[in-house]
């Protein structure tokens, strides 16, 4: 396993970088089902950045590198272990318009919150509800 999510790390550290490096308008960041639990830094650097898909990963916090990105409308976190959701930095995002966190077991302040202060769509499984296996 830590074999598996040491080359997981590798391929995205790699994608980033030649992403930043390349100094490439990339528009989308396909980065599912790698072991992540955390975003490299550089991340924040992509500006034109549109949409990122990081489902099926190992985040437990929300990678909160994504509410600095000016550009970004897709967020796709289905199938982590994120419970807490900074809304308020989300709802600040000007592009964002819509996230998905479907299979996430979000606590219950989230779901209450979120709704009446975002202008996008927000993607939640009902509460205590499993992904089906692979």
């Amino acid at each position: 396993m830590l074999r598996k999510m040491g080359e997981a790390v590798a391929r995205v550290a790699r994608k980033v970088n030649e992403t930043v490096e390349s100094g490439s308008d990339t528009l989308e960041l396909h980065l599912e089902g790698n072991f992540l639990h955390r975003l490299p830094n550089e991340v924040s650097t992509l500006q034109h950045l549109k949409a990122i898909d990081l489902s099926r990963n190992h985040f437990h916090d929300f990678p909160e590198q994504l509410t600095t990105l000016p550009a970004l409308e897709t967020i796709n976190l289905e199938e982590n272990e994120i419970v807490d959701v900074p809304v308020e930095k989300l709802a600040a995002m000007p592009a964002l318009r819509s996230i998905n966190l479907r299979f996430n077991p979000l606590n219950a302040e989230v779901r209450v919150i979120a709704p009446p202060l975002i202008k996008f769509d927000m993607l939640m499984s009902p509460e205590g509800a499993r992904a089906p296996p692979p």
